[in-house]
């Protein structure tokens, strides 16, 4: 299942060549992340409150294929490539929304579980891996 959702780049997403600076693509994907999450009934703050635990970005991989520019307006899918018992791999793209779409960057996010106050490893909630099926 994939998950899409809409960002526009403003001009704090831009660098001083009127680009999109190659960071911003991981905040991009952070918020579709997030949104994927919410949309599937996993809202992290709650969790957290309830568990004590959190996911963490443990490592990411992002292959840039054309810049985005101010005013465009992305998709930026989610979805889920696999799933540990502590870890979950996320697919992410970005596309430009234009009548011909066009892949901007793509890459794997791998993110973790871990309890909040220590940040050590553990297994993530029976709860929420049951709503990634």
């Amino acid at each position: 299942m994939s998950f899409e959702f809409p960002v526009r780049v403003y001009w704090e997403d831009t660098d001083a060549g009127g680009i999109v600076f190659y960071a911003n693509y991981l905040k991009f994907f952070e918020r579709a992340r997030t949104e994927w999450l919410r949309h599937l009934g996993v809202e992290q703050q709650a969790l957290r409150e309830a568990t004590g635990g959190m996911f963490v970005v443990v490592e990411t991989q992002l292959k840039y294929h054309k810049p985005a520019q101010l005013d465009d307006l992305l998709t930026v899918n989610a979805s889920l490539l696999s799933k540990g018992r502590s870890s979950l791999v996320i697919a992410q793209q970005a596309w430009r929304s234009a009548e011909t779409p066009m892949l901007l960057c793509e890459g794997t996010i791998r993110i973790g579980w871990v309890q909040a106050a220590s940040l050590k490893p553990e297994r993530i909630p029976s709860s929420v891996l049951e709503r990634l099926l």
